[in-house]
């Protein structure tokens, strides 16, 4: 049974352990990284983010963060255990953090991510992301790709 659920202090571990593995798959931890991965309430929460879990039979198994920039946020974060790919819990994380953008009546809603995490990419622009050209810097070393949820 799959649920997707906010966070709780208790699984602030499981989002940093998620998104590590994550990146330390593909890429490395950079700094922006651990600030916000060693901090979520500080840099997510308490400006008016949210943090959501899908949660696989009681375990913690994907994550997904909504982080204020602003007006707007940006669909960080985002990442699934190894074990429980293939199970559309990113799908299920994908529309349940859009529903919170709308919810929250944010301006716009954009992403950062690499053009070598294909399946990634590929979920973005079925949910209703397309690419545009990237407004400033990013915030990661990482990052070719900038995409705006058009829905």
């Amino acid at each position: 049974m799959v649920e997707i659920i906010p966070f709780e202090p208790r699984y602030r571990e499981d989002f940093k352990r998620l998104n590590v593995a994550w990146l330390e798959k593909f890429f490395r931890v950079e700094p922006i990284d651990e600030e916000v991965l060693s901090n979520p309430e500080a840099h997510i929460l308490d400006p008016g983010g949210r943090i959501l879990f899908a949660r696989v039979d009681g375990e913690i198994a994907g994550t997904c963060a909504l982080m204020p920039d602003g007006d707007r946020f940006e669909l960080t974060k985002m990442a699934v255990d190894e074990r429980f790919q293939g199970l559309g819990l990113g799908r299920k994380l994908m529309e349940a953090v859009i529903a919170e953008f709308r919810r929250l009546g944010g301006r716009e809603l954009f992403l950062e991510s690499n053009s070598a995490l294909k399946p990634a990419i590929t979920l973005y622009e079925t949910s209703g992301f397309q690419h545009t050209p990237r407004p400033g810097a990013s915030h990661y070393e990482r990052a070719d790709v900038y995409m705006v949820y058009r829905g």
